[in-house]
């Protein structure tokens, strides 16, 4: 590996269809990985490797590459003495449905390229990433693409950033030109204007003069930028009150970078990456202004034994820490561990402590990714990104480190399903394949649940969303040659209480010889607010009250196992209860015949005794939908939409159409696509993600309650 302040782990993201996949393909271009362009439409992406994403046109999965780029050291001298930068690049999905792939990408990047359609804007999908970043306080560029489109109009863009998403959004660039005139960009902090030869399909550009007509929105962007670094840099300030123009160009670069890091600003660019615009310019603010490594430094994790704060720095000289983020499996090579290395240096061949397993587990190779393509190498040191083979048992979100030197690293947020089918295998051979096929795509994929149903026997998989189980079942059939009938999709609903019980759980069981005893006396009902702001990732909250040794501290994490397996099945209509607390604060054992088995089986008695009366509700997720559409169906597409439950939420409008937002329940949005082509004639187009759940109006939960208890039988 090289300097580590010359290394870049960043991420490309956007809403479906802003350019991601295509901006990639021409950085793998423009860095010499790639001789020839790829494009999605034509199902060549270096990127998009899956056949469901070749012939769909969409990234399904995200997709790591490595690259080089020469920055061009002459052109402002953060740093002037070298010019090769080492890129680790992960290309995201842009539908919601795949929206773990960005979730887990951005844990472990330290910068992004937050991609906008100049003609869409800010998009539902936008939004997403955006508080995906924010999440894991990610630093950031906007590039927004497509600038050679009809209604493209780049400083719109940069207003709807700043008022939709709370972005200090700063322009670095202003277009010469818009649509077909789109020709090159103004550069704010060298005052160039630069511009891209058709002829090297945009491999080389020239530097001219500003153009005449643009002079005075050039002076007063220009200004705001300035304005806008010096509020962040203390001496900046003083030599912007003394003189602005004493300000020099590295300066104004080092004080862009700073506040870039600082998540203060949001550096703003444009281009258009199919007719190769721009994409040069990006990778040099990616040089000057995102974090390397050693910008982000220490990671925070946490002592296995002691639960303190321990910091692990970006330093090969540190003891090995690391964190798998995400599991694929090759045909040929078997399964593959994504990871990024925090600190130390792991050799091939060496072992590594799997931190949530306890063991330990020997690296048989380690790899750069470049797409589904593998290139072997000998190490992997603090700041990379590799994969790796020879784990027996991984999943995304473990720690691996040095099993001298233990540290747990924060785990990433993994979303909850919203929608279920139920498959079943055609033959009795594709039954065991079938079993071997979702425990590997579970593996894969963390948001894929599984679950069989009692009554039937059937085997329900859940997800988020139904590209997302159709993207399943086909992979089922054409990877593990597994042949399923599948059922209509369901709604996954959540069951959650309303009020806050006590309760007293005694199980006595004498049987000849040694019996079983416990006594659990508890409160049971809805968790508190900030424990659900601070703690989406749970499901239960416990707390633990017990004093004077009435219940032995060694049975209390049977118990949380207990309750913990009896929420899977709701009291209602058999659906997962959400957003619990158990409070245990009193209880009884006995020396002979209590044992962790006689708690577990008593806490899961006392979950379905006393869950009847917390007053259990039915919950339904609930969808951000928006909908753009011309004008004359405005009236339609809304009567739609109150139709099927929608609370609506806000109109606006983009270019010549119509967007509106809604809130709606899922059960109410299958077959939606359908009906608004025939509603617009095919003219309106509609985006939709989960937002959150809410109580379920009684009669509907009625019908789902007695339809789950087989009273009467409702078409799906």
């Amino acid at each position: 590996m090289g300097d580590l302040k010359l290394q870049r782990n960043f991420g490309i993201a956007a809403h479906i269809d802003a350019g991601k996949t295509t901006t990639t393909e021409r950085i793998l271009r423009y860095t010499g990985m790639i001789h020839k362009i790829g494009e999605v439409h034509d199902g060549a992406a270096t990127t998009d490797w899956m056949e469901q994403e070749k012939e769909r046109g969409i990234t399904i999965t995200s997709a790591a590459v490595s690259c080089q780029w020469n920055f061009p050291t002459d052109k402002g001298k953060v740093y002037a003495d070298t010019k090769k930068y080492y890129f680790n690049i992960i290309d995201t999905p842009g539908h919601v449905d795949f929206t773990v792939e960005v979730e887990r990408s951005m844990r472990v990047l330290d910068g992004l390229i937050a991609l906008f359609s100049a003609v869409d804007g800010v998009e539902p999908q936008s939004e997403t990433v955006w508080r995906q970043a924010n999440r894991y306080r990610v630093p950031r560029i906007g590039f927004v693409n497509k600038m050679d489109r009809a209604g493209a109009d780049f400083l719109m863009v940069v207003k709807q950033v700043k008022e939709m998403l709370g972005a200090k959004a700063t322009p670095l660039q202003l277009p010469i030109g818009a649509e077909d005139n789109f020709k090159g960009v103004v550069d704010l902090v060298r005052m160039v204007g630069i511009k891209w030869h058709e002829e090297t399909e945009g491999m080389t550009y020239e530097e001219i003069p500003i153009p005449d007509d643009m002079l005075e929105d050039v002076e007063f962007w220009r200004k705001e930028l300035i304005e806008t670094v010096a509020e962040y840099d203390e001496k900046l300030l003083e030599k912007f009150f003394e003189d602005p123009n004493s300000i020099s160009e590295d300066e104004v670069h080092e004080a862009i970078r700073k506040a870039t890091i600082d998540l203060s600003i949001v550096p703003m660019m444009c281009g258009s990456s199919f007719k190769n615009k721009g994409v040069q310019t990006c990778l040099d603010g990616v040089c000057r202004y995102l974090p390397s490594p050693l910008d982000i430094g220490a990671t925070e994790g946490t002592d296995p034994d002691t639960d303190e704060k321990i910091f692990r720095n970006p330093d090969p000289k540190e003891p090995f820490a690391a964190l798998a983020f995400k599991i694929m499996t090759d045909p040929y090579v078997g399964r593959l561990a994504f990871f990024r290395c925090y600190s130390g240096r792991l050799d091939s061949g060496s072992y590594v402590r799997n931190m949530r397993s306890g063991k330990n587990e020997r690296i048989s190779r380690i790899m750069k990714m470049f797409a589904n393509k593998q290139n072997p190498i000998d190490f992997i040191e603090a700041g990379d990104i590799a994969a790796a083979v020879g784990f027996k048992e991984i999943k995304t979100g473990d720690t691996l480190c040095d099993e001298k030197h233990p540290i747990i690293l924060e785990n990433m947020f993994i979303p909850e399903p919203v929608i279920s089918v139920a498959v079943e295998p055609k033959t009795q051979a594709d039954v065991d394949k079938m079993g071997l096929a979702i425990s590997k795509l579970i593996e894969e994929d963390p948001t894929l649940r599984v679950r069989s149903d009692e009554e039937t026997g059937q085997t329900i998989l859940s997800g988020m969303g139904e590209l997302h189980l159709e993207i399943i079942v086909e992979r089922m059939r054409r990877e593990f040659k597994v042949e399923v009938n599948q059922g209509n999709p369901q709604v996954a609903y959540k069951e959650a209480f309303l009020n806050t019980i006590e309760h007293t759980e005694v199980l006595k069981k004498q049987t000849g010889g040694r019996g079983k005893f416990a006594e659990i006396v508890f409160d049971i009902g809805p968790a508190d607010a900030d424990w659900i702001e601070a703690n989406k990732d749970k499901r239960m909250q416990f707390v633990n009250d017990l004093f004077g040794g009435s219940i032995p501290k060694e049975f209390v994490p049977a118990i949380i196992k207990g309750f913990e397996f009896a929420m899977n099945t709701g009291v209602l209509a058999g659906y997962p209860v959400r957003d619990m607390k158990v409070r245990v604060f009193d209880g009884s054992y006995h020396d002979v015949d209590s044992d962790t088995m006689s708690f577990e089986w008593c806490a899961k008695i006392a979950f379905r005794e006393s869950a009847k009366k917390a007053k259990p509700i039915l919950l339904e997720p609930i969808m951000k939908v928006e909908v753009v559409t011309p004008d004359q169906y405005m009236g339609d597409v809304t009567g739609d939409l109150n139709r099927r439950r929608g609370i609506m939420e806000g109109m606006d409008t983009r270019g010549n159409a119509q967007v509106i937002k809604a809130k709606v329940p899922l059960s109410e949005m299958f077959g939606y696509v359908t009906q608004l082509r025939s509603l617009s004639s095919g003219r309106a187009t509609s985006t939709m993600e989960f937002s959150h759940y809410a109580q379920t109006p009684n009669n509907i939960a009625e019908a789902i309650i007695a339809k789950s208890k087989g009273k009467i039988k409702i078409e799906d």
